[in-house]
C-alpha cells in the first residue's frame, strides 16, 4: 500500500462518508454503486459503502478505476458466509489492487438478532433478499459471552490492513470487543453507529472507554433523523468524544441526498459551536487516519 495515501485524498476531497448504502443491497438505495460514487464526487467528497449482504470491495476497486472516491467493506451476515475468515481474505483479494483504496472496513453482522423495529420505511431489494438474507448471526450467547471465534477474527485484522467494526453489536458486547482490543493490542476497532438501539451508547458512555489511538467512534447522521439520539448528544459526540468519525448512514430512497445531508450537516455543526479545525477532523482527517494503511 502507498504511503502517500492521506495525501493523495486531501488534494481531492472536502470530507469523507463512511457509512453510505448503494444498490445492490438487502433493500432498495436511492443510487447504485457507480451513481453513489459519482454523487459525492461532484460535492468534492468520498464515500464508503456498505452493505447487509456483504462485500462490496470488489465494486469499489472498479469505481476508483474510474476515477471515483469510492471505499469498500464487508459485512460478515450470515448471508455472507458469517464470522468466517474466507469472506475477509476474499474481500482482501478484490480490494488490494490499488494503493489508494485504503484500510478495507470489516464489519461484525449487522443482522443480528434484535427485537429492535427500525422507523425506516425499507422495501426488500428483491424476494431472494426476503427468502436467505434475513437469518440473524450472533457475536455470543445469552449471557453476551464473545464466541471464541471472534477473537480468531481480531487475530486476523490485526495482521491485515483492515478496520474492524463492532456492526451491531449490543453494548455488553462492544465493551467486550473494546477490552479484547486492549488485551491484543494491534487492532483498530471503529464502533459502529453506537447511538443506535441495539448499541445504545450516549457520549457519556463513550467517553468512559477511554482514549486510544487505535479506537474511533461512528457518529452518524441517521440515529439523529430518525430520533434515536437526542440533539445534545449528537453535539456533544461531535464536540468532545475522541477520534469521532462523522458519517451520514443515508442511501435509502426516501433521505436525504448526499448534498442536503452536506447542507443539513453545515447547520448542524454551527448550532454545537463546531470550530472550522473540530469540522475537518470529524469529517476528512479522523476517517483518512482511520482508513491509512
Amino acid at each position: 500500500m502507498s504511503s502517500d495515501f492521506i495525501p493523495y485524498w486531501l488534494e481531492r476531497l472536502d470530507f469523507l462518508d463512511v457509512h453510505y448504502h448503494a444498490s445492490p443491497d438487502a433493500y432498495k438505495r436511492k443510487f447504485n454503486v457507480i451513481e453513489a460514487g459519482t454523487a459525492y464526487q461532484a460535492i468534492r467528497g468520498g464515500v464508503l459503502l456498505k452493505s447487509h449482504l456483504g462485500c462490496t470491495s470488489a465494486v469499489a476497486a472498479t469505481a476508483q478505476s474510474m476515477g471515483l472516491p469510492v471505499f469498500g467493506s464487508v459485512a460478515l451476515n450470515s448471508i455472507a458466509g458469517g464470522l468466517d475468515l474466507r469472506s475477509i481474505k476474499q474481500s482482501l483479494c478484490y480490494y488490494n489492487g490499488n494503493a489508494h483504496c485504503g484500510r478495507l472496513v470489516v464489519d461484525l453482522p449487522t443482522v443480528v438478532p434484535s427485537q429492535h423495529l427500525s422507523k425506516l420505511q425499507r422495501t426488500y431489494d428483491n424476494d431472494a433478499v426476503k427468502r436467505f438474507a434475513q437469518e440473524p448471526c450472533f457475536l455470543g450467547d445469552d449471557q453476551q459471552v464473545l464466541f471464541p471465534c471472534i477473537e480468531e477474527v481480531l487475530d486476523f485484522c490485526k495482521h491485515e490492513s483492515v478496520v474492524l467494526t463492532t456492526g451491531h453489536a449490543t453494548r455488553a458486547q462492544l465493551e467486550a470487543l473494546v477490552d479484547l482490543c486492549v488485551k491484543k493490542g494491534g487492532v483498530r476497532l471503529l464502533l459502529n453507529q453506537p447511538a443506535n438501539p441495539m448499541t445504545k451508547m450516549d457520549a457519556t458512555a463513550l467517553k468512559s472507554l477511554g482514549q486510544h489511538d487505535w479506537l474511533y467512534v461512528e457518529q452518524t447522521a441517521l440515529t439523529l433523523l430518525l430520533g434515536y439520539q437526542t440533539q445534545q448528544d449528537f453535539d456533544e459526540v461531535l464536540a468532545n468524544v475522541h477520534n469521532v468519525v462523522y458519517s451520514s448512514d443515508l442511501g435509502q430512497l426516501d433521505q436525504l441526498s448526499p448534498q442536503q445531508w452536506l447542507n443539513r450537516s453545515q447547520t448542524w455543526f454551527n448550532s454545537a459551536k463546531l470550530s472550522a479545525v473540530r469540522v475537518q477532523a470529524i469529517t476528512l482527517l479522523n476517517p483518512l487516519q482511520m482508513l491509512t494503511p
